[in-house]
């Protein structure tokens, strides 16, 4: 019961400041973009880059947790590309929404409530590396003929780059740098779960069928990707944990954002992402049972 209770108090702040996003979108109909651009531009690379920069973030301690994530994501996309064929799906919509999760807007906050403060920087390495990968593996697959220029002119590489360089030479940031940058990185936790629910108020859901296998076979895929995993790798049990969270989230907004930029059905995109994350009511929980 006090397992039950524990997990009960990780995911409700998440679907509150959730909830709360939905209802002012359904009301006020904002336009985020600004918001959005605002986060990508600044607050997600400091993020980043304040954790990595840390004096407590050594970057070669979380190679095998980066590892398994990408056996996770490369393997959940191998799944997918087999049910697109079985289910005459559109591969270039389908396989990256399996592929790439809710890191951010989900996966940050709910390491940071499940397992503290110690265990942000390892969620903040695997952020790196699936937005790295989404941002250039998951945009050729939605579209083959999409330019790679955004991505290398884009804060959020070099936010890593940089970041990777003073984990490497140990250099760390003077405390009054370090306070003013986290302070700016911390908001994008709350601020991304809140525009994530402005975000499904104003999605044009097509396709519910497609919707109700992406939202199984998303979490299912991962979790049965990375349970075997957790066994072989070199991680700690907080590591494990949040390898196991993080297979398990729901697919990406931002792969609905790719599939609308270039043209790959939007509308079942849509029904996928929301799909996904009312399944993640179910499938976090359980993630997290597993993990503590």
């Amino acid at each position: 019961m006090e397992l039950v209770l524990r997990i009960i108090g990780i995911i409700t702040p998440v679907l509150i400041i959730s909830a709360m996003g939905y209802a002012y979108g359904r009301f006020r109909k904002p336009d985020v973009t600004w918001i959005n651009r605002l986060c990508t531009d600044l607050l997600y690379p400091m993020l980043i880059f304040t954790a990595m920069a840390s004096k407590d973030f050594h970057i070669l301690e979380y190679l095998p947790l980066i590892g398994g994530a990408l056996i996770v994501v490369l393997g959940s996309g191998l799944i997918a590309w087999g049910v697109a064929r079985v289910l005459g799906y559109n591969p270039h919509a389908f396989i990256p929404s399996m592929m790439f999760t809710n890191v951010a807007n989900m996966g940050l906050p709910l390491t940071l409530f499940a397992f503290g403060p110690s265990m942000l920087p390892a969620a903040v390495a695997l952020f790196m590396i699936f937005s790295l990968v989404h941002f250039t593996l998951g945009i050729r697959i939605c579209s083959p003929q999409a330019s790679m220029r955004g991505i290398l002119k884009g804060p959020m590489l070099w936010a890593m780059i940089v970041g990777v360089l003073a984990s490497l030479l140990e250099l760390a940031l003077p405390p009054w740098l370090a306070t003013s940058t986290k302070m700016l990185g911390d908001t994008a936790i709350p601020l991304g779960l809140f525009t994530l629910g402005v975000g499904f108020a104003s999605f044009q859901v097509e396709r519910w069928s497609i919707g109700v296998v992406g939202a199984l076979l998303c979490p299912i895929s991962g979790l049965l990707i990375a349970w075997p995993l957790v066994k072989f790798l070199p991680l700690t049990e907080p590591m494990q944990g949040v390898l196991l969270l993080y297979s398990a989230l729901p697919p990406a907004v931002m792969n609905y954002i790719f599939a609308e930029r270039y043209d790959q059905e939007p509308g079942l995109v849509s029904a996928i992402v929301v799909g996904g994350n009312i399944a993640s009511i179910i499938f976090v929980p359980f993630a997290l049972y597993l993990a503590l």
